[in-house]
């Protein structure tokens, strides 16, 4: 809810800062005071237009701070986290209005966008009034309020669960059908690749080990030679190996009378005379490849040349043509089979698409129910604020196909009909401003419950009634204070006695200008005040007692 509002250099007001607390708050002055500036000062927190006409005279810019306490689990501080901001519970907005007309926004002293504050605003607080444009005017919000109001949560997830199922389904046949028809469209290029591929026989590897041979035969001369040299070198009367040899026998001649300290260097060179034999016959192996053993220059340079003109043909690394074959195998073997696993996409797509079917159905009779009860329970609330002649329905009518969604398969309106025989319209079409917001009334009275805006704000909704209906109205508003947080601007008496808190809208005169300032009443200066309402520019004792009587009314009714 709205804890505190801060408010600076807006129109008449130059420093306000005013605490709220839950319940009904009522709002009441003289007309002309400057009420509707305090809610244009809350609008502008609330990510509503901009107006540089806002900016007081002779200030440089605006301000307008809103806090708000939420509990955890509410969508706004989801909101935030999914932005990466801070949100802990408490939400602090600040919009700072420019005299040229910019402005600046922040949630938790970390700067946002308009859009974001806008978004913030529409989870944080609901104006209703004559002249709504939102809301409940807006026909878009009607389905997620009769969710509410019936409880359908569970459902309604199961419901969007089940269409992106259906939809993923979808994808993968569309995605399936299109890879078919490309297959089709390339399969005489396909099998044609394959065959040459086949035909090619690519290794992984074969590259480097062909640029290796071919780098061998290119230098044949000069490996023949150097192998030469070390044959010579390691072998023969003054080789490597006859040196070891000797050197070993000469040792061995002695082992016997050096206690053993012989025999490590023995074993060194017993080592060392294998590893020797070992290059020995790894040189050999080598010359007699060179020599005479696998395919020669031109046959190496050919296989290279081949392996390297497919992969340029084809655009891949020599070494991914084997990888290539398998690919394009695949896609051709895809033209053969894709029937068959079209046909399992196919009833894949088809039981999924049953499943959200089955699950919107559950929704829509979960919706139908609901909208009797609602329509009923509204209907309850309306002969007292004086439209018992009026009708409230609540629609629910099938969409088609091509508009399903992952709310269901169903439009929701709530409708109207002010006069008996009329047909039933949208409110906005149908009702005047007065019935409008009685309307409007009524219907978050019934949904206060199940509401997610923890603060209504309601505008002159006694507009053009009193007595018994203007009480009625104050009743309602008291009532929805005890589940949500109600601000209303009110002229009516009745409607004032029935607040928890009361806040007179006054202006002064200072330095020769006009200024607007708030003050919360104590009990005394409450009943003075609807005593002035009661009565107008002369307060009498009779006036007095009657504002007593109605506080006490208004007491008795939120105990």
């Amino acid at each position: 809810m709205l804890v505190t509002l801060a408010v600076r250099d807006v129109v008449l007001i130059e420093r306000l800062t005013l605490s709220f607390a839950s319940g009904l708050c009522v709002l009441t002055g003289e007309t002309g005071a400057g009420k509707s500036i305090l809610l244009d000062a809350l609008g502008l927190a609330m990510g509503g237009r901009g107006d540089s006409a806002l900016v007081r005279h002779g200030a440089d810019q605006a301000s307008v701070t809103a806090e708000f306490v939420l509990p955890p689990d509410h969508p706004a501080l989801a909101a935030l986290r999914e932005q990466d901001l801070e949100a802990d519970g408490t939400v602090v907005v600040r919009r700072v209005l420019s005299r040229d007309g910019r402005s600046r926004c922040f949630v938790n002293d970390q700067p946002v966008g308009v859009g974001l504050l806008r978004r913030l605003g529409e989870m944080l607080v609901e104006v209703h009034g004559q002249f709504d444009t939102q809301g409940l005017l807006d026909a878009k919000t009607h389905r997620a309020l009769l969710d509410a109001f019936a409880g359908l949560a569970d459902a309604g997830r199961t419901a969007a669960s089940a269409h992106r199922d259906w939809r993923a389904a979808v994808e993968a046949e569309a995605k399936a059908a299109a890879d078919l028809d490309r297959a089709r469209a390339e399969q005489d290029w396909l099998r044609h690749a394959v065959v040459e591929l086949d035909g090619l026989k690519p290794g992984d590897g074969e590259e480097g080990e062909l640029s290796v041979r071919r780098a061998m035969l290119q230098n044949r001369e000069k490996l023949t030679d150097a192998l030469a040299q070390a044959t010579g070198d390691l072998g023969g009367d003054r080789g490597a190996g006859r040196a070891l040899l000797s050197a070993s026998r000469a040792l061995s001649r002695i082992a016997d009378k050096a206690g053993g300290a012989v025999e490590p260097i023995l074993a060194a060179l017993d080592r060392a005379a294998d590893e020797v034999a070992e290059a020995e016959r790894a040189i050999q192996a080598l010359a007699g490849d060179i020599d005479e053993g696998g395919p020669g220059i031109e046959s190496v340079e050919e296989r290279l040349f081949d392996l390297r003109a497919a992969a340029r043909k084809h655009g891949v690394p020599v070494d991914g043509l084997a990888a290539l074959r398998d690919d394009l195998a695949r896609r051709l073997a895809l033209i053969e089979d894709q029937g068959d696993v079209l046909q399992r996409l196919a009833a894949r797509t088809a039981a999924a698409r049953a499943a959200y079917v089955e699950a919107a159905a559950v929704l829509s009779k979960g919706r139908r129910a609901a909208a009797g009860r609602l329509d009923r329970d509204v209907a309850t609330e309306l002969a007292p604020l004086k439209l018992g002649r009026a009708v409230f329905s609540t629609q629910v009518d099938a969409l088609p196909e091509a508009d399903w969604g992952p709310a269901g398969t169903d439009r929701v309106q709530f409708v109207v009909a002010t006069n008996p025989g009329a047909p039933p319209g949208a409110l906005n079409r149908i009702a005047s401003g007065g019935e409008l917001a009685r309307f409007t009334l009524a219907i978050k009275v019934v949904l206060a419950r199940t509401s997610p805006v923890p603060t209504l704000v309601f505008d002159e909704v006694d507009t053009g009634i009193g007595g018994a209906v203007a009480d009625a109205v104050g009743e309602r508003l008291a009532r929805l204070g005890r589940t949500l947080q109600v601000l209303v601007v009110t002229h009516s008496p009745q409607v004032a006695a029935r607040g928890a808190h009361h806040f007179r809208v006054q202006k002064r005169e200072a330095a020769g200008r006009a200024v607007t300032e708030v003050v919360e009443l104590p009990a005394d200066q409450r009943r003075e005040e609807i005593a002035r309402m009661l009565s107008g520019a002369t307060v009498t004792e009779e006036a007095r007692a009657a504002a007593a009587r109605l506080i006490a009314t208004g007491t008795e009714g939120r105990a």
